[in-house]
């Protein structure tokens, strides 16, 4: 019987971010650890010791291939590596979280840094440019205008007031142009801004409107 979802996220569910960090990175990447951390750090570090007992009886108790198979465990993500080389990775990375936890040291604020990181930071604004700006846009959508008139009519106000404190907070990085084009590439906008703006004049326009 494969696993319900309270049973993922009671045994696996942070265990699951901390890989899925490290996705795109280097399985040893201290970037995308410290991406991890600095995000717990900041917003909820209590689940860094969570994430360090859901790694350690992971790699403590790792699961037969039947079990994988028939959907019971929690299957590891390929991040590189062979088989026999994750449970030591595993453990790895618990020690750098234990470590994180009993010093009480955090890194220090910084931009995103990966993947991850940048849609854990903003996820509400990686749902519009993910949902509303893929490539598909121009043939949904008048134009930008309309694809986020569309947003702002099927989204709950709360979601609407989450997506406008991001917006504000991204806006308040030390990015220049060629971040802020990173950033909107990073969360999942497929297409270019509305000529003649620039990506950081978009998103400033877009917070005026939310705001």
């Amino acid at each position: 019987m494969s696993l319900k979802p309270l049973e993922h996220d009671r045994k696996y569910g942070e265990l699951d971010q901390v890989v899925r960090a490290h996705l795109g990175c280097t399985a040893d990447s201290e970037e995308a650890m410290e991406a991890y951390l600095r995000h717990c750090w900041r917003t909820r570090p209590w689940a860094i010791a969570v994430a360090e007992h859901q790694l350690r009886e992971y790699a403590q108790n790792p699961p037969g291939r039947l079990r994988l198979r028939l959907g019971e465990f929690y299957p590891v993500p390929d991040v590189g590596l062979p088989d026999s080389e994750i449970q030591d990775w595993l453990l790895r990375l618990a020690d750098r979280l234990k470590e994180s936890v009993e010093s009480g040291t955090a890194p220090p604020p910084k931009t995103p840094q990966t993947h991850w990181e940048w849609h854990a930071r903003f996820p509400e604004l990686g749902q519009l440019l993910g949902g509303w700006f893929g490539q598909d846009m121009p043939d949904e959508f008048a134009d930008h205008e309309a694809a986020v008139a569309d947003y702002l009519e099927g989204t709950d106000p709360g979601l609407i007031g989450q997506l406008a404190g991001e917006l504000h907070d991204l806006l308040s990085l030390p990015l220049d142009e060629s971040d802020y084009a990173l950033a909107l590439a990073e969360l999942g906008m497929e297409v270019d801004p509305p000529q003649p703006m620039g990506p950081g004049a978009w998103l400033a326009e877009l917070a005026d409107r939310l705001r």
